[in-house]
Order: structure tokens, then sequence, then C-alpha cells
């Protein structure tokens, strides 16, 4: 299950960048990585499109990335990250948290889902701008939903992953956020995900860096097998993700 590695692969340790919601599932995975390994993995969490601004300024070196498969083949196409890499690891979809003890709203269908975010006094969701994958798809369904104008008058767009955490902190009454990174906040609930009609997953896929050093090279090779292995599923699904489909 864990390649052989060399002491100067351990020492060198692993520096890993990843996007938010893939986070619970990376912790777990990292920490049984480590212990089996002896390899030490530096995890670092932001944004897709924050990674990706770093990377293009050069301001953020990686040994392996976890990010969207189109930022990971583009980050190919760049010359940054290994062609033939790539390995998708899963997917999340998108749901609604409200803080623990309040009435849990209707997302039943669409329209109730419409309703909903129409009643509420505040509404929180990741700013697209910040290039957070559900922020760009919320901010984009409300558009198509007709209701972009109203929401976006009373929402609070928050910067970073933590839609949930404004919520239980009751800075905003109702969120929209991927689901993974809603179960483990405490003090809220999720509702639970967006209608099928309207639902979105995000795929999380890893590659390994052209610029990895020898050492940090053979180990973040390893670490993608390891991350892309069949004894990850059980870690993606309790995290509240779902296996990817790999080609």
């Amino acid at each position: 299950m864990f390649a052989v590695m060399s002491q100067s692969t351990k020492a060198a340790g692993i520096k890993v960048i990843s996007g938010g919601a893939f986070k619970q599932v990376l912790n777990a995975l990292a920490e049984q990585y480590e212990k089996a390994s002896g390899a030490r993995l530096d995890l670092t969490y932001r944004t897709v499109g924050q990674h990706l601004k770093l990377i293009e300024s050069g301001q953020e070196p990686f040994d392996v990335a976890v990010l969207t498969p189109d930022a990971i083949d583009g980050l190919i196409k760049d010359g940054k990250v290994v062609a033939g890499s790539r390995a998708d690891l899963a997917k999340t979809g998108v749901g609604v948290v409200v803080k623990a003890g309040t009435p849990l709203p209707d997302i039943g269908s669409v329209d109730a889902f419409k309703r909903t975010l129409m009643a509420a006094k505040s509404v929180a969701y990741i700013d697209p701008a910040a290039g957070g994958s559900s922020g760009i798809y919320v901010g984009k369904l409300l558009e198509r939903l007709g209701i972009a104008a109203a929401i976006n008058a009373k929402a609070k767009l928050i910067h970073g992953g933590a839609v949930a955490d404004h919520i239980a902190d009751g800075q905003a009454e109702i969120g929209v956020h991927q689901i993974s990174e809603i179960l483990p906040v405490k003090g809220v609930v999720l509702v639970g995900p967006l209608p099928a009609e309207i639902q979105n997953f995000t795929v999380y896929a890893a590659g390994v860096a052209t610029a990895a050093k020898d050492g940090a090279k053979e180990g973040a090779n390893a670490l993608v097998k390891f991350l892309a292995g069949p004894h990850a599923v059980p870690i993606i699904k309790a995290k509240g993700m779902e296996p990817a489909s790999r080609p």
C-alpha cells in the first residue's frame, strides 16, 4: 500500500496545497500516510483561485496540488504539473446550512429553495471573486434562478471557506456551501443537498509538480497514488464526499 521511501525523501518533506473542500479528507489521509511512510507533509489550504494566483506569481511552491481537474490540467499545460500525474480523487456537492437549534427550512424543490433564500434575512456564500468553486457556482445559480439582485443585497460574501462558521457565529441566517466543508463545523446543521436539478459537484484531483526536487518528487508520486487508492474511499465517504469517477 505504501511506497518505500529513501531517508532523503522523508527528510525533505512533501509540500501539499489543496482546495478547502478536500481538507477533512486530506487531513485524515495525511495522518495515515505520515505514520505509515515516515514522510512529513506540509499542508496548505486556500480556494482553488487563490492557489492558482499564487502559483502564477511564483509565490507558492508545491510538490503536490489537490485542485479541480481543470486547474490541474491548466497547470499541466503551463508546465507546472507533470503530464500524466493527474489522479481524480473525490467530489462534493453543494448544500444548505443553518445554525443548530433553528427550524430547518424547506429546500425540497427548486421553488422551495428559492423561497427559502428570499425569506432569509441574510445568506452567506463564498465570494465568487475569491475563486472558490462553490462561490462561483452559487453566484451563477442565483442569476439563473432570477434572484441574484435580491439575494446579493443581503448576502454575506465570504473569503476563504468559512461559510458554516459564519452561520454558527450568527453572522448570517443561512449558508450555501460545499457539503464537505459544512459537516465538520460545530453549532450548525446541514439542511441537505441542493435539489438534484440544480446540484453541482466539484471534483478534486491531485497532480505532481514539475518543480518538485528529486527527494520530494519520489514522495509526491507515492502520495498521489495513496490518495487515489481504494483504502481512501471509506474516509472520503465519512467526510461528506464521494469517490470521483476515474478515467
